[in-house]
């Protein structure tokens, strides 16, 4: 995937979610060459990323703005 495509990769939680759900429809069908699988897998980890980062992010948002009145919720990093 060119730094061009890259960009114009979804960036709100709503949209990687989006995205996600339509790349494991993709996968599922078993319509796709392993290429186009492969490519498809890749797209779906660099999301789950980026969604997994707009969490934290968000999260520290919440600690920051409640103060000493929230209790931190332990997020469970991905494997792998």
């Amino acid at each position: 995937m060119s730094e061009t495509d890259k960009s114009a990769e979804p960036t709100s939680l709503e949209a990687i979610l989006q995205r996600l759900e339509d790349i494991a429809e993709q996968l599922e069908s078993g319509d796709a060459s392993l290429e186009q699988s492969l490519a498809l897998f890749e797209e779906g980890v660099r999301l789950s990323k980026a969604g997994t980062k707009r969490l934290d992010e968000a999260e520290k948002k919440l600690e920051i703005l409640q103060g000493d009145r929230v209790q931190p919720f332990a997020v469970e990093e991905p494997e792998g």
